[in-house]
């Protein structure tokens, strides 16, 4: 099938021809046509398949078809993101795609000057993608109305209807017209979101390309078993290459559970000569995007992020993702590892599990059918963490732009690097007097952990044990 047989308008089609698209993605042929015809619609596809052509091509041919204007201070089109990050690149997808329909496309994410907003919008858009917190404070501000949305959107819906996001839902569909088209996507849709969103739908056509929950074919997963406080060691002598892990890298995206520990792993890593950047919801947007665009420009090849990073952020070339800690929502480790194999690409997927970690590895296996392929470490760990093995620096080319100069060499690597009382308390041990499971010998395929671990304790001790909201947004 060709784009040109879903029956879409000539400037899409000729928008499409300039970015060189001309055969759609599966969730893209069965979403078009519906969404086309006015059908409410609930889409279900893995991350990377194009979800967002598959709402933004047909709702552009709509806004052709009724003829309106943008009314001032107002919108035709609204889409709503649960990240400033998705929500930019929603954006720009959508400029590319009315670029031929004479169309006005703008977003608008916290973080960013609010008086900017009130006068990109002054005059009304056509399309406007947009973060539902810095959209209710222009509401709130009478700088902007809802009174002429024809099509809502809502990208990552089963994160934006979570408990986090359901207030500001609520209230923002409470302002828009009755008579509308909405339009839900995402990558997972557990029974009970699906329940929720029933009720912003009338009589949707809903479109499943892949099971909810499973995680992409042209993945190879991985698992290493390490205990918290060795995890920085481990994870230094695979940048460096002092650990050969499977695939090469070039761009490699590492997630933590929280911010403060993404900012300790950066460090950490510096002091080592390995140039990283961090992204998370305390970095400005400026920052935010500084890093996206170095990382996607390979001038910094290393990313570390929270999961604000880990839903719809498209990000070409990244040949490997390091769970550096497992998420404890197993619908996540699906996101998180969606951002590499993107794009008909082959990826790596690199999970590092400690011993209270195991019930949530136990639940991304249960909930996502993740193959894991147990890897052993490497023969001189046991040395590099006591601080007495080799510890050069890394490959200049792998450096990025940072380069410090540790201030005690003699300090093991591994150091400190775990999640401040993560739950296990091996961290609080004196160097020596660790205690350390046994080493995994042949590589195998790991279809569920031993035991189900101590989630209570990681939930009540420290920062990142999982006993926050589950749609943390970094």
């Amino acid at each position: 099938m060709k784009f040109t047989e879903l029956g879409l308008s000539q400037p899409v089609l000729q928008a499409l021809e300039l970015k060189g698209y001309d055969t759609p993605t599966p969730i893209q042929a069965q979403a078009i046509p519906p969404v086309l015809k006015g059908d409410d619609l609930l889409g279900v596809a893995q991350t990377g398949t194009g979800k967002t052509a598959a709402f933004m091509l047909p709702s552009i041919d709509r806004l052709r078809q009724s003829d309106r204007h943008a009314p001032r201070k107002g919108c035709r089109m609204l889409v709503l993101a649960p990240t400033r990050e998705l929500a930019g690149q929603i954006a720009e997808s959508a400029r590319d795609y009315a670029a031929l329909a004479a169309m006005k496309v703008a977003s608008i994410v916290g973080g960013t000057s609010v008086g900017r907003d009130r006068q990109k919008l002054a005059r009304g858009v056509d399309i406007l993608v947009a973060t539902p917190g810095r959209l209710l404070d222009l509401i709130d501000q009478k700088a902007f109305g809802l009174d002429g949305v024809e099509i809502l959107v809502l990208d990552e819906a089963d994160q934006m209807l979570d408990l986090g996001f359901i207030h500001a839902l609520k209230r923002i569909v409470s302002l828009l017209p009755m008579k509308r088209q909405t339009l839900f996507f995402s990558a997972t849709m557990p029974k009970a979101i699906k329940d929720l969103a029933a009720q912003y739908l009338t009589d949707p056509v809903q479109v499943s390309v892949t099971p909810a929950a499973t995680t992409a074919e042209r993945i190879d997963q991985y698992l290493l078993m390490v205990q918290q406080d060795e995890k920085q060691a481990l994870l230094e002598m695979i940048l460096s290459g002092r650990h050969k892990v499977p695939g090469e890298f070039e761009r490699t995206l590492i997630f933590t559970r929280t911010k403060h520990g993404a900012d300790r792993v950066v460090k950490k890593l510096a002091q080592v000569g390995i140039g990283a950047s961090a992204i998370h919801g305390n970095k400005s947007q400026p920052q935010r995007q500084r890093a996206l665009a170095d990382f996607k420009s390979a001038k910094v090849p290393i990313l570390v992020a929270t999961d604000v990073a880990a839903r719809g952020i498209d990000i070409p070339g990244v040949s490997h993702v390091i769970n550096y800690e497992l998420p404890n929502v197993p619908e996540q480790y699906v996101h998180r590892i969606g951002r590499t194999a993107r794009a008909g690409a082959d990826g790596i997927a690199i999970a590092f599990c400690a011993e209270d970690e195991r019930a949530y590895l136990k639940d991304i296996v249960r909930n996502t059918d993740a193959e894991l392929e147990r890897l052993p470490l490497p023969d001189n760990f046991r040395a590099v963490v006591e601080g007495v093995g080799p510890t050069k620096p890394a490959p200049k080319e792998q450096r990025g732009r940072a380069r410090v100069t540790p201030k005690n060499p003699k300090r093991a690597p591994g150091g400190r690097g775990g999640q401040g009382g993560e739950g296990s308390s091996s961290q609080d041990r004196k160097p020596g007097k660790r205690k350390h499971p046994g080493r995994a010998g042949k590589p195998k395929k790991f279809g569920g952990p031993g035991g189900g671990g101590n989630r209570s304790r990681g939930q009540r001790s420290g920062s990142g044990g999982g006993g926050g909201p589950r749609n943390n947004n970094g």
